[in-house]
């Protein structure tokens, strides 16, 4: 296993860095194409969210494959190397495995233990596996963190200590009112008909406003969001969907807006915000989950406007009190790290296993042969017998060598196990490596059907 991650997150770069190289769905794609195209790497995938953007691989060189990623990631996101490269950070192997799995259970989050990070690792494996760069390493890994994240949230009480950034945000725009009592009767504006905005939508009804207006720059995205928080037993909140182009309409009339979407640059200029504000009773409230931001910062000086972005929210989630459970989860992730390198050794001396039992196979098979071809006279019974007799000392004296080196190489350092085994008896590369490519394609079928 040679896994690498190089990336950046609010815990290392500055907002505007963020913003600058926040990365598109078709950008995303690119990366990962480029990535595979490059020597050091044999599978990647991207992870990239509102607060981080990192690149997984398989690499076979540790410094090629830092310099590589590296590379990848500023000629994608427009931010040059030389300017990019101090807000990186490399995790490599067993570290790289216990950062997936910290961020996975919410312990990396701008706001810690929040879940939606588990939706977002998800749709990162999705996109491996649609585009086929992700292989059997990465195809295990998230499915793992995945697993982590889930036991994390199910066996902990990390739930207490965390809350969606959409929750985090709406409290800091509420400052020391209680979010439903500030909620309540307001109108909603959410710009965007992605994940983050119909949690938005959700979590306005949920608080108590009394209506909520959906733009999306596809409408029929929008509609089906305002279907949903419309239908008989939901919300109870009165919804409804409207195209790009009544945005400035529907500002003037809004109380609460909230903006997520991927457009690459203002959806809000401070001039509408400005226009909106003007000879309002009570501020207009704005909430930019957006990266890079939808709504212009300038919007931070008008009266009459509050605004909250990622800037604010990382800020303000620095003060956060930690619960007492997130020790519990670093422990499971500590667990779950130690499990995964130890299955991941383990699972890289089984080709050679397999290899080794082939030859001795068919050492019998040509044993038996010769035998028939000397003693012409055995009948059925014999034959089958003698093939039996000799099948079963051939696996009595493979089967403690196996296991026990099957015990010693999911044990750190562990993997030269495989190559001694190889050395030891002679096992034509070829065959080894015939039966890791089956195996890959066998993991690659079944893991896609999981996710």
């Amino acid at each position: 296993m040679s896994l690498l991650v190089v990336g950046l997150s609010h815990r290392s770069a500055p907002v505007s860095i963020l913003e600058r190289a926040s990365l598109s769905a078709d950008t995303q794609a690119k990366l990962l194409q480029d990535t595979l195209a490059a020597e050091p790497a044999a599978e990647a995938t991207v992870l990239a969210t509102c607060n981080r953007i990192e690149l997984y691989a398989d690499v076979d060189k540790f410094h090629a494959g830092v310099a590589e990623l590296s590379t990848l990631l500023a000629q994608h996101s427009g931010v040059g190397l030389d300017e990019l490269t101090p807000y990186l950070y490399v995790h490599y192997e067993d570290r790289a495995v216990h950062h997936l799995f910290s961020v996975a259970c919410g312990l990396d989050s701008m706001v810690v233990g929040e879940g939606q990070i588990l939706g977002q690792i998800k749709d990162t494996l999705a996109l491996g596996q649609d585009l086929h760069t992700a292989g059997r390493l990465l195809n295990d890994l998230f499915q793992q963190a995945l697993r982590v994240g889930k036991r994390a949230h199910s066996e902990t009480g990390i739930d207490r200590a965390g809350q969606s950034l959409v929750t985090f945000g709406l409290e800091q725009l509420a400052q020391d009112a209680d979010v439903e009592t500030w909620a309540k009767g307001k109108k909603a504006l959410v710009i965007g008909a992605g994940s983050m905005s119909s949690l938005a939508a959700a979590t306005l009804a949920r608080s108590g406003v009394s209506e909520i207006v959906i733009a999306n720059r596809t409408l029929a995205r929008a509609e089906r969001l305002a279907q949903i928080l419309n239908e008989p037993g939901g919300t109870g909140v009165a919804a409804r969907a409207v195209e790009m182009v009544a945005v400035g309409d529907e500002l003037t009339r809004a109380d609460v807006v909230v903006s997520c979407t991927g457009a690459t640059g203002l959806v809000l200029t401070g001039e509408a915000v400005e226009d909106a504000a003007r000879g309002r009773r009570d501020p207009l409230f704005l909430l930019d989950l957006a990266m890079p931001r939808d709504i212009d910062a300038a919007a931070h000086r008008i009266p009459g406007a509050r605004l909250v972005d990622i800037e604010s929210l990382a800020e303000a989630s620095a003060d956060a009190p930690m619960a007492s459970d997130v020790d519990q989860v670093r422990g499971i992730v500590s667990d779950e790290v130690a499990a995964f390198g130890a299955a991941q050794r383990a699972a890289h001396i089984t080709p050679t296993v397999v290899a080794l039992r082939t030859m001795a196979a068919e050492v019998v098979a040509g044993e038996v042969a010769r035998l028939e071809g000397r003693l012409p006279g055995l009948d059925d019974k014999q034959r089958a017998e003698i093939t039996q007799t000799v099948r079963r000392v051939v696996d009595k004296l493979l089967h403690a060598p196996t296991v026990r080196v099957k015990q010693l190489a999911s044990e750190p350092g562990g993997a030269g196990y495989a190559d001694a085994l190889r050395t030891l008896f002679d096992l034509d590369p070829e065959t080894v490596a015939s039966v890791s490519r089956a195996d890959l394609n066998d993991a690659d079928v079944k893991n896609r059907g999981r996710v």
